[in-house]
Parts: C-alpha cells; sequence; structure tokens
C-alpha cells in the first residue's frame, strides 16, 4: 500500500495589498464582534434555551425516546413529497460540517476539557430551543401548489407576528449567509486541505465541487433531500465508529478523560490560570462550540423542518430536536473523545495547536495510517452534505421574497459562484462577516420565537391530550377550535377543511377531495 500523506495546515503565503486590507478589516471585525454581539448572542440563545426547557416542561428530556421512534418510523409517508426523515437529514446535513472536527479540538485548545462538559449543557438546552422553532416552521408553513410544503422563519414572522418587513429582512440575511458566506467559508476549507496535502490547485478543488454540487443546485430541495436522507447518516455514523475504535483502544483511559472534563469545567485543572480563569476559558469555549455547531435557535433548520409532511407539528418539532442531539452530543463528542484520547494532545503545554483539523486527525493518526484516507474522505462529506444543505435553505428564502413560481435561479447561481471562488480567495474577512450575519440571524429569530411561543406550547398540549386516548398513527393536528391554542391559527394547512380532503398530508392535488 502506498503511504499516505499527513493531513497538515495551510501554511500562510506573502501577503499582497489586498490580502493586507483584507485582513486588517477582518481583525476589526473580529474584534468588535468579541467584545460586542457575540457576548449578546451567547446570553441571548443559553438564555431562550433555558426558558423553552422549563415552558415546554423538559420536553427534550421527558420526550427523548419518542423522539427516537418518530425519526426512524418517518422515512415513510411523505405522499411524494419530503419526508419527515428527509427533513431531518437536510437539517443535519447543514448542522454537521467541518466545525464538528476542527471547531471542538480548538475548544479543547483554548478552554481545556473542560469545555466539551459545557458544550453538552448548551446542547441539552438546545434542543428545547430546535423544538420550538421546529414546530413553528410546521405551525406557520404554507401549501405550493404541487401541494407541498415551505416555511421557517421568515414565514412565521409574517404570519405570526404580521410583518412581511421584517421576514423580508430575515429572508435576505438568510440568504446572503447561507447562499454565499457560509458556502465560501466550507468550499475553502476543503480547498485549503486538498493544496496542503496533494498540491491540488485550488482552482481545480473549485471545479470539482462545482461538477458534483451544481446539479443537485439546479434540481432543487427535492433533489437535496434525497442525497441527504443517505449522506448525513452515514458519514456521522463513519466518524462515530471512528471515535469507538480510539475508545476501544483506549479503554482504561475513559475513566481519566472523565475525570478531565468534568473538573475541567469548573476550572480544576484547566489550562487556563486559576480556578476562575479556568471556568471562564471552558466555559465561553465550549458555549460558542455547543452553539455554533448544532445552529439550535439560529432560524436555519426550521427551513427544512417545514417543508416535512407530518400529521402533527409536534412530530417534526422531536425530530428536529433530536438533530441537535446528534450533532452535539454524538458527532462532536467523538471529536471531543478522539482528541483527549489520541495521545497527541497535551493539557500541561505551553504552546497549544492552532489547527483544528490537524489535531483532530493527528490524533486519529495512533490507529494507523489507514485512518488518513477515511478522515480526509469523512471531510470531504461533511463539506459536500453542508454545503447541499446551505443551499436549500437558500432556496426556500428566495421563494419567500419573489414567490413560489420563481425558480430559484439567483440562489442556485449565488450558490455555484461561491463554492468555486471559496476555493480559490482568502477568507479571514467573510469568516468574521458570517459570524455578523450569524448572530443577526439568530437573535431576530429568538425574538419571533418568544414572541410566538404560546402557540408553540399550545400545539404541544394539544399532542400530549391526544396521546393519552390515541396511538401515534391517529393523532392528528387540527387548528380550527382548538382549545390549546390562544386563537385561530392563520393557516390553510391544518383546518377542518383542509383535513378532510387531504391537503395536509398528501402532495398530489389530484388526490384532494376537492380543489383549493
Amino acid at each position: 500500500m502506498l503511504p499516505f500523506p499527513a493531513i497538515v495546515p495551510v501554511k500562510p503565503e506573502e501577503l499582497s495589498p489586498f490580502e493586507k486590507f483584507n485582513q486588517l478589516v477582518a481583525n476589526a471585525l473580529g474584534t468588535v464582534y468579541g467584545m460586542s454581539i457575540g457576548y449578546v448572542l451567547i446570553v441571548v440563545l443559553l438564555g431562550f434555551g433555558i426558558y423553552a426547557t422549563i415552558r415546554t416542561g423538559a420536553v427534550q428530556i421527558t420526550m427523548f425516546s419518542k423522539m427516537w421512534k418518530t425519526v426512524m418510523g418517518s422515512r415513510k409517508g411523505s405522499h411524494g413529497g419530503i419526508s419527515s426523515f428527509q427533513a431531518f437529514a437536510v437539517g443535519l446535513a447543514d448542522r454537521v460540517g467541518t466545525g464538528n472536527i476542527a471547531g471542538v479540538a480548538i475548544a479543547i485548545t483554548l478552554g481545556g476539557a473542560g469545555s466539551i462538559f459545557w458544550m453538552w449543557i448548551v446542547a441539552l438546552v438546545g434542543m428545547a430551543s430546535a423544538f420550538v422553532e421546529a414546530t413553528l416552521a410546521q405551525m406557520f408553513k404554507v401549501r405550493n401548489p404541487d401541494g407541498t410544503f415551505r416555511g421557517g422563519p421568515a414565514f412565521y414572522i409574517e404570519r405570526g407576528l404580521g410583518s412581511r418587513a421584517w421576514g423580508s429582512v430575515f429572508a435576505v440575511l438568510l440568504i446572503f449567509t447561507y447562499a454565499f458566506t457560509f458556502q465560501l467559508i466550507q468550499a475553502n476549507t476543503l480547498a485549503g486541505l486538498a493544496k496542503a496535502n496533494f498540491g491540488m490547485p485550488t482552482y481545480a478543488t473549485g471545479l470539482l465541487l462545482v461538477a458534483i454540487t451544481a446539479p443537485f443546485f439546479i434540481a432543487g430541495i427535492r433533489s437535496v433531500a434525497r442525497i441527504a436522507e443517505y449522506l448525513a447518516p452515514l458519514m456521522a455514523v463513519i466518524y462515530m465508529t471512528l471515535a469507538v475504535i480510539v475508545i476501544i483502544e483506549n479503554i482504561g483511559q475513559l475513566g481519566t478523560v472523565f475525570d478531565m472534563i468534568i473538573q475541567g469545567a469548573f476550572g480544576v485543572n484547566s489550562v487556563a490560570g486559576g480556578t476562575l480563569g479556568g471556568l471562564f476559558a471552558a466555559l465561553m469555549n465550549g458555549t460558542k462550540r455547543g452553539l455554533y455547531s448544532n445552529e439550535a435557535g439560529m432560524g436555519s433548520a426550521p427551513n427544512a423542518a417545514a417543508t416535512a409532511t407530518v400529521s402533527h407539528p409536534v412530530k417534526q418539532g422531536m425530530i428536529q430536536s433530536l438533530g441537535v442531539f446528534v450533532d452535539t452530543i454524538l458527532v462532536c463528542s467523538a471529536t471531543a473523545f478522539i482528541v483527549l484520547l489520541g495521545g497527541v494532545y497535551d493539557p500541561n503545554a505551553a504552546e497549544q495547536p492552532s489547527d483544528g483539523a490537524a489535531l483532530t486527525v493527528d490524533s486519529l493518526a495512533a490507529l494507523g495510517p489507514w485512518t488518513k484516507p477515511i478522515i480526509l474522505i469523512v471531510i470531504f462529506m461533511f463539506v459536500y452534505s453542508t454545503l447541499l444543505g446551505n443551499f436549500s435553505y437558500s432556496e426556500g428564502n428566495i421563494k419567500y421574497l419573489l414567490g413560489i413560481e420563481n425558480n430559484a435561479w439567483i440562489v442556485k447561481a449565488i450558490s455555484i459562484i461561491a463554492v468555486f471562488l471559496g476555493s480559490v480567495l482568502s477568507l479571514e474577512m467573510v469568516w468574521n462577516l458570517g459570524d455578523w450575519t450569524a448572530a443577526l440571524l439568530a437573535i431576530m429569530n429568538l425574538v419571533a420565537c418568544t414572541l410566538l411561543f404560546k402557540w408553540a406550547v399550545g400545539a404541544l398540549k394539544d399532542y400530549q391530550h391526544q396521546l393519552q386516548t390515541k396511538t401515534e398513527d391517529e393523532i392528528q393536528f387540527c387548528s380550527s377550535d382548538n382549545e390549546f391554542l390562544p386563537g385561530e391559527l392563520p393557516t390553510d394547512v391544518w383546518t377542518k377543511e383542509a383535513i378532510a380532503q387531504g391537503r395536509n398530508i398528501s402532495s398530489d392535488p389530484a388526490s384532494w377531495e376537492h380543489g383549493d
């Protein structure tokens, strides 16, 4: 077998005047972000997650087993549209990206093993946030002429809060963030690795990515859903399998690693000086890693959740909540154990690695050279699936702005161009710009979720009430004269008439008893 080259970080080259200007602006954006909106975002996201946990009766715990049963039984019944499982897979494809490999490793180097504990806490409360936003997306979704559905924060801001203007602002921000900025970043990550390890020109990587993503961009959300249905779970399973092998190989050290995580979470034996400094470092880095990895409350995954064909909004709320668990508790934890058990990371080292992907890969290399081609393939799959997930969110929002009849060529063109440009450009400024737009999206979304919270709670009470006397297959949400809702839901999807005609479950208008 030919030796497989090590995955190494990309070395910075001599900067041109333009690149120096780009770096200056990037540093300014990052500094101001870190001193202002970054902290606000963490407080808002955590605050809402705790509030949602209390108000829903800790739905992420009390209904955890039902979440698994729901997602495992949702691969059928979409009636030609997007199944509940496919919507879950699209959301998972976007959540699980290179940050799950690189970001978690960096959180450990900056905040110590204790950052993983806070990452878990953030995921736990984030599951409640994801439940609320996905349930609202289902409740306020609209039906397309072909019987499929679309929705998301822009829709529940307009229909629930009566503001088309703010819904449009959210849609524009999301399109810019996901169709352009985040596409640039993902493509840049893969191009950098390919160049560093194989000498592959960045433009070649860009052309390759365009070739394999453009057909799915052009075909639209159904095509993306079909590939995400298989790709997202597969890449997560492969990566977690590697982590399990690492754990088995180092089973005797597992107890020590858990001690490092728990003690480090509260400033004991932390990489930062002093108990207070160690606690703060672990809290901040673990919190940021958890929030930016699972995107709970960011307003992205609800766009996929709204497309699912389900009989009750709460079912999709549970499924998207489970997506947060899979992303953070499973995939991010896989990286954590790989790094902490791999023998490369030294918590007492004066200087810690700055490249998270390289640290993770080097930690895996202890298993043997056979891991390197596998991890590079996994990174490729992470990037590829995220590119598709980003596009699907953007497509739904351009149709919100321009109408369902619009073929979304603007977003398709932007995404294709961004995939290529991201492979060949230096993106420090784009990274920081993406942080700002993502923060604005999350704050707008969580304000809307707070104002509409009573609708999500009402839907949950309705579901729990029906569960007392009906089987899962018999449960059906009806918004007409619903005693658990704060009023009449502005919808033509969940009414008695829509249910009687089959318009809420079938994507084929010919199957409806009556026309629109």
